[in-house]
């Protein structure tokens, strides 16, 4: 089978790209599959290391506003079409999927103009621009989020599958825990919360963080926290000229990064997070209560939406980029950690959202797609 995968921009296009991708090859180990991008994206860095040979085109994010950079934008996203038009006339794909973003509207549209069938999957609660434009075109839409299904008009075909996501729940022994918590260098006497903003990082979230260390505010909990490595150095030096050393910071562990992120995230009690649509399918998965939050200006405010999936079914709680600080935050987790009750139910209603045998379902309907269009022929 031969597969073109549009993914581009940031990661959480890109990796459910690569995890469909994968699963294709494991189904089908003589599969050809070709990534198609921009020059500008993580998919850049993330396609090669993952082995796929990645063609980039021009590509843009479209607004609104009549500007003379927008109109140059439009001009080159035209190209764009063209240039996909030649990439797939020459690989002759079985079908081209789409994992969001601004490149799928050139990649999708040349597909479909080719006769070719077309599958887009949109990871969050509030499909994207070009997930609703192309709607009518594309032969089959997956949501990771059933809110999803009635934000998208005249689709010819919508399934809910879920997000492929690399972070799976594990069944620990408490021994297995305590070991995971122990190489942490932290205690398995007190609740632990997870702080993370995404491989970056979140500059917002860890203000918060380093307020609630100045306060001395998290003496009935544990915080494991990733600051990103870009922020790392910016917060030693912060705590440093408060004459406090990071590598000595009461119930905390501060890390640039955390590589045994599976292993930490089914272990803690609590998750405190942005919520992108990977994160949220994590969140759920791994049944978790979770105070998220949401990056603001993003396009729908989609991280907010996602948000309020696991809101909904009080299994989180938000607080707004421009409401937090250490205060507000260190409130929040007080009141989910220290409530063993409160604690435990909202992780179980995470679980009620989460998705399972993800990689399967989306195999299965890139496979129904194929056969359905060949009937059509």
């Amino acid at each position: 089978m031969k597969v073109v995968i549009a993914a581009a921009g940031t990661a959480g296009h890109i990796n459910p790209g690569l995890a469909i991708a994968k699963k294709i090859q494991e189904e089908q180990k003589d599969s050809k599959i070709i990534f198609i991008g921009t020059t500008r994206g993580l998919e850049n860095d993330l396609v090669p290391r993952a082995g796929y040979e990645l063609k980039t085109i021009e590509a843009y994010g479209l607004s609104k506003k009549i500007s003379i950079d927008n109109i140059k934008k439009m001009i080159r996203t035209l190209k764009g079409f063209g240039e996909a038009k030649k990439i797939l006339k020459e690989i002759k794909p079985d079908i081209v999927i789409g994992t969001g973003g601004y490149i799928c509207g050139a990649v999708i549209s040349a597909g479909h103009s080719l006769k070719i069938p077309t599958l887009l999957h949109e990871s969050n609660a509030f499909p994207g621009k070009a997930v609703k434009m192309l709607a009518k075109k594309t032969d089959t839409i997956l949501v990771s989020f059933e809110d999803a299904i009635k934000r998208i008009k005249n689709a010819k075909k919508i399934v809910y599958t879920g997000t492929p996501v690399k972070i799976k729940k594990q069944n620990y022994t408490m021994e297995q825990k305590n070991e995971i918590i122990k190489k942490a260098g932290l205690k398995n006497t007190m609740p632990i919360v997870l702080v993370f903003g995404g491989s970056q990082g979140a500059r917002h979230i860890n203000n918060a963080i380093v307020e609630i260390i100045k306060l001395g505010k998290n003496e009935k909990y544990q915080i494991i926290w990733a600051t990103g490595p870009k922020q790392y150095d910016i917060i030693k030096e912060e705590l440093e000229n408060s004459n406090i050393n990071i590598n000595n910071v009461k119930n905390m562990k501060i890390l640039p990064y955390i590589y045994n992120m599976e292993e930490i995230m089914n272990t803690v009690d609590a998750i405190v997070a942005r919520s992108g649509a990977m994160t949220i399918t994590e969140i759920s998965n791994l049944g978790k209560p979770s105070i998220l939050v949401p990056l603001p200006n993003v396009s729908h405010d989609h991280q907010l939406y996602n948000a309020k999936v696991l809101q909904n079914i009080d299994s989180a709680d938000i607080i707004l980029d421009k409401e937090l600080n250490g205060e507000i935050l260190n409130e929040k987790i007080e009141k989910i950690v220290l409530d063993k009750n409160r604690c435990k139910k909202m992780g179980e209603n995470a679980l009620k959202v989460s998705t399972k045998d993800v990689e399967n379902k989306i195999y299965e309907q890139i496979i129904e797609t194929i056969k359905k269009y060949d009937t059509k022929k």
